[in-house]
């Protein structure tokens, strides 16, 4: 499979062009069984990329053709062969084609079904091609591409005004970071004198640090945008619009995961970048917090969950400043699994519920939906870090690696402030969570007309759910223990490897802080259910208490009414002089000289009698002051 690594990405665009021609007019509803076959086939073949990837510590190269060349300027479309990107590419085409098959069932009933399976092929190709890239370039174009995707997805209803602005919203904000990023490459070019990864890497050390430092902020404020990071991260809580398969799609296996694999694909720059490793843990520890403050006022089930994904993808950028690599991309996997698990069981209990996405008008769901009920409490646990499920493993993993570099001398100490920051995230994310679960499955019906319509959502549905809550149970101790030496560790330790710190792999210390996230994550359960369960207290008396830190949570710190002031509105008063100039300066400067041009020409036209005795009376008058000038000048 070494041999021929495009069949990958083919199968997925095969089911894209197929659907795209025929789907509408001919196939309608199979649509949705060649596009899950093309996935599936994609997954199917990244197996046997895994089995045949000799073991090895550098990187392969695969180069299918030489796409341009201008001067020094070599791009090949090419893929990088080595385990990080058998990794990705697993965690991409297996939960994708869960999505796929989820989503067969779940969309049975639109109008525009074959669309659906149109984009939605395209779009896990466009996050392979960016997977198995081997430059900058290449990473760049379909890096973009999935930005397209998604807007066609989270817009995919286009006749609700929401859906086209919440699409448009996710593609300029996602533009924002791509100049970012953008700029990175350029400064990547004009450095090296090429985009290819492993050039650049290797040369790395031949740029100063302040270059080197450059080059990896802007690369990394690309990864902001598509990792929803603060203050880009305003557009993935509204991409919740689109179908709930799509969220589940961005969340778990694309879009957002793009960010974090660009960071861990290229550490060596990020390393020589200087201070940029800091900058990248702090921005991470401050957007898990203030995400996870903000999920907890949330009444949308999605929207909670849009927060969570926020809050964890923060989580992981944390782990990649601390250097603990492998366990950010450990954390990437198991969240794939138990966050799309989340999204599609609230994709059944919104099927079920006629579209009701407010939580509120929820309760009692656990006795009308038993398998939706015991998934979701499973993706649950893992979310909220419970052991032995497998976010236990890679978010403790992610806190020791922030301990470990702010407790040892040879770490930073802004680090421990960073853990601590993630340490009450942890705590939030396991009250949100089950403040979740009891406010939809537990208590007595709150719309009972639509608990009396509630059913438990067809086979198709369930059983993507069943696998995701098996892996969600067994992914974290399967690839994860023992700790720092799992089998994930061991199989990217060729790829990138983490910086190990003083501290690092004392066994007391790794236990103590394992106890100590764990209980954190247990107190979270507890209040939850205190509150929402026993009603101990009740969630109003909580509200009451607090209302300015309520009412700030709820409104999401008013992020994006300051945006609305200060970026769009402005945009549009700047916009607004713009054209005053254009249209009264420039354009009122070009109409002048035109009506003088009229004016003179106007007089022109009445000399212009044609009549001869006019023209010899002119030409005598003419003549006579001539003679008169000449006489005068003598």
């Amino acid at each position: 499979m070494s041999e021929a690594p495009w069949l990958i990405p083919l199968s997925p665009l095969i089911a894209f062009a197929i659907n795209g021609s025929l789907g509408p007019r001919y196939l309608k509803r199979a649509t949705g069984i060649v596009g899950s076959l093309g996935i599936l086939a994609s997954f199917l073949l990244t197996i046997g990329l895994w089995l045949d990837l000799p073991k090895e510590d550098s990187q392969r190269e695969y180069i299918l053709y030489r796409w341009l060349e201008s001067g020094s300027l070599r791009i090949d479309i090419g893929f990088t062969l080595d385990e990080l990107t058998v990794v990705m590419l697993l965690v991409v085409t297996g939960v994708s084609f869960l999505i796929h098959v989820y989503s067969n069932a779940y969309m049975d009933h639109d109008n525009s079904f074959a669309r659906f399976f149109t984009w939605l092929p395209l779009f896990v190709f466009s996050m392979i091609m960016l997977v198995m890239a081997n430059n900058f370039l290449s990473l760049f174009v379909f890096w973009e591409m999935v930005g397209v995707c998604s807007y066609f997805l989270i817009g995919f209803w286009h006749n609700r005004d929401s859906a086209n602005n919440a699409a448009m919203k996710a593609f300029i904000t996602n533009r924002v970071g791509d100049f970012g990023f953008a700029a990175g490459i350029f400064l990547i070019f004009w450095n090296f004198g090429t985009v290819n990864y492993s050039e650049v890497h290797g040369a790395i050390g031949t740029i100063t640090n302040g270059a080197a430092t450059t080059i990896a902020l802007l690369l990394f404020i690309g990864a902001m945008g598509k990792s929803a990071q603060f203050p880009l991260h305003i557009w993935l809580p509204d991409a919740m619009e689109g179908p709930t398969p799509v969220s589940a799609l961005i969340h778990a296996a694309t879009m957002v995961t793009a960010g974090i694999f660009m960071v861990g694909r290229n550490i060596p720059i990020f390393e020589a970048g200087g201070v940029s490793l800091i900058v990248i843990g702090g921005i991470g520890a401050f957007t898990a917090l203030f995400a996870a403050t903000i999920a907890v006022t949330q009444t949308d089930i999605k929207r909670v969950l849009a927060y969570s994904t926020v809050s964890q993808l923060g989580l992981m950028f944390l782990a990649l400043g601390s250097g603990a690599y492998v366990a950010a991309l450990f954390h990437l996997a198991t969240h794939a699994f138990f966050k799309a698990l989340l999204f599609l069981g609230s994709g059944s209990v919104i099927h079920s519920m006629q579209n009701e996405q407010n939580m509120h008008e929820y309760g009692g769901l656990k006795s009308k939906l038993p398998w939706t009920y015991a998934t979701y409490v499973i993706g649950g646990l893992a979310l909220s870090a419970i052991f032995p499920l497998a976010g236990f493993w890679s978010k403790d993993e992610i806190l020791a690696g922030a301990f470990f570099r702010g407790a040892s001398s040879n770490g930073d100490v802004l680090f421990l402030l960073f853990w601590i920051m993630g340490l009450t995230a942890s705590l939030l994310t396991a009250f949100y969570t089950f403040r979740m679960i009891h406010l939809t499955f537990h208590g007595m019906p709150r719309n009972r007309a639509l608990y009396d319509h509630a059913h438990e959502s067809p086979w198709l549905m369930i059983l993507p759910l069943v696998l995701l809550a098996v892996l969600s149970i067994a992914a974290g101790i399967g690839l994860g223990f023992p700790p720092e030496h799992g089998i994930i560790h061991d199989y990217l330790h060729h790829v990138i490897h983490s910086k190990h710190f003083e501290l690092t792999g004392d066994s007391t210390i790794i236990v103590s802080l394992a106890i100590i996230s764990t209980a954190i994550a247990l107190i979270g359960v507890m209040a939850a259910s205190s509150i929402y369960q026993r009603g101990r207290p009740r969630p109003e008396a909580m509200g009451k208490l607090f209302p300015a830190l309520y009412t700030l949570s709820y409104k999401k710190y008013y992020v994006d009414e300051l945006v609305e002031i200060l970026v769009i509105k402005s945009s549009k008063a700047a916009g607004f002089v713009l054209w005053a100039i254009d249209a009264k300066l420039v354009d009122g400067m070009v109409n002048l000289l035109g009506w003088l041009i009229k004016a003179f020409s106007s007089i022109g036209r009445r000399v212009q009698t044609g009549q001869v005795q006019n023209y010899v009376l002119i030409m005598a008058t003419g003549l006579v002051v001539s003679l008169g000038i000449i006489m005068v000048m003598q």
